[in-house]
């Protein structure tokens, strides 16, 4: 039946009898679609299809588990609900959300109208409400059940374990995990009260709470910076609800206290974005809900056009599980010729009972690792492992270990896999905890790797790994050298697809259709993998090493059709991967004792800015809560609410808010400077000294080399690369990071690069000759908006902000914000800007409309961006010739001009990252003949340490290495000074 709302009434309960229980079946529509696309659809055949080419993996495979959980549910009554292609009202708060995931293929969609049909000609209601999600509209049903009425919900969503009531009878029937951890054939997990807290921490009430606090990185929502999912467990354990976690913030003490203090805004917002709605008005009763059957003038055609035979054949059992008539036969059409569609390399977890000898015929081979437990077993290894030294097809490997942090891992088990087939691959237990008892045996851990040390330390021996810096770490901190890496799967797949996640687990989903074990379904809470048993370790490892033996051909063929982003893998990411793993190894001095008096001041400065604000507002507040700020500024000093938005707790008072009303009243300019001082305290000078290591004295930060979407690096524990430095006590904070004793520290910092980067793909010619006649730029630009000769330090300065300003697509509003000019003034400027660059202006047309054509971006070296638009107007655009496109007639969303501007930016952006990356990899190579060592990579800056005597030679060194690694039109310069810390060496 048709679903979109048709009134604003909401399900009207129904009456039950106490004799005839009633059970609701309330299914997640895309949660399940999306399962069995990702089961069949991208399974080795590339998905089920008729034999007209009509694809089928997500109506075949919906159907069946539709099926089996009639089955063994038994419901009266049941609704399919999806989400609609409109953004919620989710997206309108917020339009980061649910942002960054991979997009859909378009046979997913095709497939979704096969369905649908499908789903209509069974009679199976089907909801829908724009403005809403599917779970919102299973969240309203299932609260409005009437009393008596089981509720079951099927889906592999999380959020919805908040619905979980025992009292009531709603359950949650969690699809999640691995499709291979089976229980009596299905991997659908019932979920209880009991079971919620087994699986989060945390009970069903406090399932928005927890999301609040460590948010949910699938949809976007941020939680509170730095509060994990173990934090988030122990402080409802103590305290029951958020509300009562912040009212309780007197009582705590040290990080927690600090991030919860400046992550107060965050958890309101991701609080209201996780909460799922109840009263979304869906115009049915419950009456219509119920199973009745279908009819089989109806149902006969959609079987034969889709090709169906398994469910032609049983047509009966399909009447019966939707509570209709039983016809007299099975079925007349079971004549049709089995389609070739109906097999499956993917995983069907779904099946029903009476399917188990088909389902057997589908399935895929289970693998069957070997365990190498016994001297023997390990030298046949070895002798076998040297026998494979074709870089096509490099040996792939992994380590299981006791931590995520590689100084503190133990090394428990090692994985490889040499060959496609199910037995190709072997797993070495050296550190399982077994139990008296108990079979299994480990390996000496050293003579294991004194072995494997010719193999693993030869560039002989070609290697893959799926994140290999971090098995690059666990091996050095147990005495072995990494060497010939062919490829890394992460990294291969960031450099193709950067806006993708490259979890080994996506990959092997969407590349294989293999969905591997969870580590979390494994590995019970509070364990590790050395409490499990070495041959569900040997499976568990022996499928991640198999995957991405796997995956190395399908990469190197996409790598191999673009040869730019192939020599960007080869050439500047591979290499650079132990080039950090080197720096992370090092890590960077810091002075505690600074630190430590550096924040006593702070508090006194915060405390005196509090105290102003008072003043100012004429009255005392907490200038740390978002609703108390709220009143302060919108209602008792009535400043426009029109320059916020409306939120759950009153209007916005986030970081664009208060940007838009400085100047509007004192009292924002105390508020902006206590958040930024509190920001700065909380986030380094008190963190800091917490992160130092007991045992090397210094804090180890963590490069992140394939998450951000420009190339860039990104750093995190400390996150580095956000230390601002245009304030004086910003700058303070670089004063805290100093050398080993009686050393120096040198900063190298690229001087302008994306500006000069910009002039050599404009190829503008004013910029080009500045330039290269060591020009100041900014002066060059500020006399020709001014029309003047001479120009001061002021216009100077607003030469500058534009000049940066357009790199980043800033508008005329902005530049009236940081200038302090009128927006008609600003907007001038910009239009003045534009005429006397005219070549930079069409450069930035250019890639606007390259990437609504071709659907990204290149930098100078190829190294791509993608780009997707909400628009249909842009979306029919893509394909044509860029250079017919008309900007300026097309009607933009806020997304779609964002992305735009984003475009525009890019190849900029990435090029400067692909340059000082290059850098870092010919600086190291360098530095092998020296004592000194490169630290940290911060945006367009290298930190080094070095002893006195190195300093004269390395700072010409460095300096003609980073201006040297790549010709441009523009000479490249480089800032190199040294000093006793950070701040002097900058």
């Amino acid at each position: 039946m048709p679903a979109t709302p048709a009134s604003s009434a909401t399900p009207t309960p129904v009456a039950t009898a106490s004799n005839n229980p009633t059970k609701l079946l309330l299914i997640d529509g895309h949660s399940l679609a999306y399962r069995s696309f990702y089961a069949f659809a991208l399974s080795r055949d590339g998905g089920l299809r008729t034999s007209t080419g009509i694809p089928t993996s997500v109506s075949y495979g919906f159907t069946k588990s539709l099926l089996d959980t009639l089955a063994q549910e038994n419901p009266t009554h049941i609704a399919i609900a999806f989400d609609t292609r409109q953004p919620t009202f989710r997206h309108e708060v917020d339009d980061s959300y649910k942002a960054g995931r991979a997009e859909t293929p378009d046979e997913f969609f095709e497939d979704i109208q096969n369905l649908e049909e499908l789903l209509g000609v069974l009679k199976l209601p089907v909801l829908k409400a724009p403005g809403f999600e599917a779970d919102d509209i299973i969240g309203t049903l299932a609260t409005t059940a009437p009393e008596g009425m089981a509720v079951r919900v099927l889906s592999g969503d999380r959020d919805l374990f908040q619905l979980v009531d025992d009292e009531r009878d709603v359950k949650v029937m969690y699809m999640g995990g691995s499709y291979a951890k089976r229980t009596n054939g299905s991997a659908v997990r019932e979920m209880d009260e009991a079971a919620v807290i087994d699986k989060l921490g945390v009970r069903p009430d406090q399932v928005v709470d927890y999301k609040a606090l460590c948010g949910d990185s699938s949809d976007n929502i941020p939680g509170v910076k730095g509060i994990g999912a173990k934090t988030a467990v122990k402080l409802l354990g103590s305290y029951d609800t958020l509300d009562k976690v912040y009212a309780s913030l007197g009582e705590m003490k040290g990080a927690v206290k600090t991030k919860l203090e400046s992550g107060k805004e965050a958890a309101d917002h991701s609080q209201f974005m996780a909460r799922i709605k109840v009263d979304v008005p869906l115009g049915v009763q419950f009456s219509d809900l119920t199973l009745m059957g279908f009819d089989d003038a109806d149902i006969l055609p959609m079987l034969e056009k889709l090709e169906f035979q398994s469910f032609l054949k049983r047509i009966n059992t399909m009447q019966e599980r939707l509570g209709g008539r039983v016809l007299s036969s099975e079925g007349a059409a079971a004549t049709i010729t089995t389609p070739a569609q109906e097999s499956n390399d993917g995983d069907t977890w779904f099946f029903t009972a009476e399917d188990t000898a088909q389902q057997e015929a589908l399935k895929p081979d289970p693998i069957q690792p070997q365990i190498v437990d016994t001297p023997d077993k390990l030298q046949e290894l070895c002798d076998r492992l040297k026998t494979f030294t074709d870089p096509s097809t490099p040996v792939a490997w992994d380590t299981e270990t006791t931590s995520l942090e590689p100084r503190d891992a133990k090394l428990v088990g090692i994985g490889c896999c040499w060959g496609g087939g199910l037995d190709e691959m072997a797993y070495i237990p050296v550190g399982h905890i077994i139990p008296d008892g108990s079979s299994g045996q480990n390996l000496d851990c050293q003579r294991v790797l004194e072995q494997l040390r010719e193999i693993l330390e030869s560039d002989a021996y070609p290697k893959a790994f799926q994140n290999a810096k971090y098995d690059r770490l666990v091996f050095l901190h147990h005495g072995i050298e990494i060497r010939g890496v062919a490829i890394d799967t992460m990294l291969a797949s960031y450099v193709l697809n950067p806006e993708d996640s490259h979890k080994l687990s996506e990959l092997s989903q969407r590349y294989l259709g293999i969905v591997p074990q969870d580590y979390g379904d494994l590995v019970p809470k509070g364990n590790t993998i050395a409490d499990i048993a070495i041959p569900e370790a040997a499976e568990y490892c022996g499928m991640d090493v198999y995957s991405t033996y796997l995956l190395v051909p399908k990469l190197s063929a996409e790598l191999t059709a673009n040869g730019k982003l192939k020599a960007v893998l080869e050439s500047v990411e591979q290499p650079l991967e132990p080039v950090l793993a080197a720096m992370e190894t090092c890590g960077v001095g810091i002075d505690v004792a600074y630190l430590q008096e550096f924040s006593a001041q702070l508090g006194t400065d915060l405390e005196g800015i509090v105290n102003r604000a008072y003043e100012h507002a004429g009255e005392t507040f907490n200038l740390g809560s978002p609703k108390q700020l709220s009143e302060l500024l919108f209602e008792k000093l009535a400043l426009d609410t029109k320059k916020s938005r409306k939120t759950k707790l009153g209007y916005s008072t986030d970081a664009a808010t208060l940007t838009k009303l400085q100047g509007s009243h004192p009292v924002i300019d105390d508020i902006v400077e206590y958040r930024t001082l509190a920001k700065l305290k909380s986030t380094y000078v008190d963190a800091l000294p917490a992160l130092v290591r007991s045992d090397t004295q210094r804090v180890h930060t963590n490069f992140n080399q394939a998450v951000t979407s420009t190339g860039r690096l990104s750093s995190s524990n400390p996150n580095l690369q956000n230390i601002p430095i245009r304030t004086a006590f910003s700058r303070q904070i670089r004063k805290a990071f100093i050398p080993e004793p009686s050393w120096m520290l040198a900063a190298a910092d690229y001087s302008q690069i994306e500006l000069r980067i910009l002039t050599h793909l404009s190829q503008e010619p004013v910029l080009l000759e500045a330039y290269r006649n060591n020009d100041d730029v900014h002066s060059l630009t500020a006399r020709l908006l001014m029309d003047k000769d001479t120009i001061t330090t002021e216009e100077r300065r607003l030469g500058k902000i534009i000049n940066f300003g357009v790199i980043y697509g800033m508008g005329a509003q902005r530049f009236a914000r940081e200038t302090g000019v009128s927006n008609r003034e600003a907007k001038g400027f910009i239009d003045r800007f534009n005429q006397r660059y005219p070549n930079v202006f069409a450069y930035l047309r250019r890639m606007e409309k390259q990437a609504i054509a071709l659907g990204y971006v290149e930098t100078i070296l190829g190294r791509r961006r993608h780009f997707s638009f909400n628009s249909d107007a842009l979306r029919r655009l893509q394909g044509v010739d860029p250079d017919s496109i008309d900007l300026d007639k097309l009607k933009l969303t806020r997304y779609d001009a964002g992305s735009l501007r984003a475009a525009a930016n890019a190849p900029i952006q990435g090029s400067s990252a692909d340059i000082i990356k290059l850098a870092m990899v010919k600086l190291h190579e360098i530095l092998q003949d020296y004592q000194a060592r490169l630290l940290l990579q911060v945006h367009d800056e290298l930190v080094f340490e070095l002893p006195p005597e190195e300093w004269e030679e390395l700072q010409q060194v460095i300096c003609d290495t980073m201006e040297g690694v790549l010709a441009l039109d523009v000479p490249l310069k480089v800032d190199i000074n040294a000093g006793a810390n950070w701040m002097e060496a900058k």
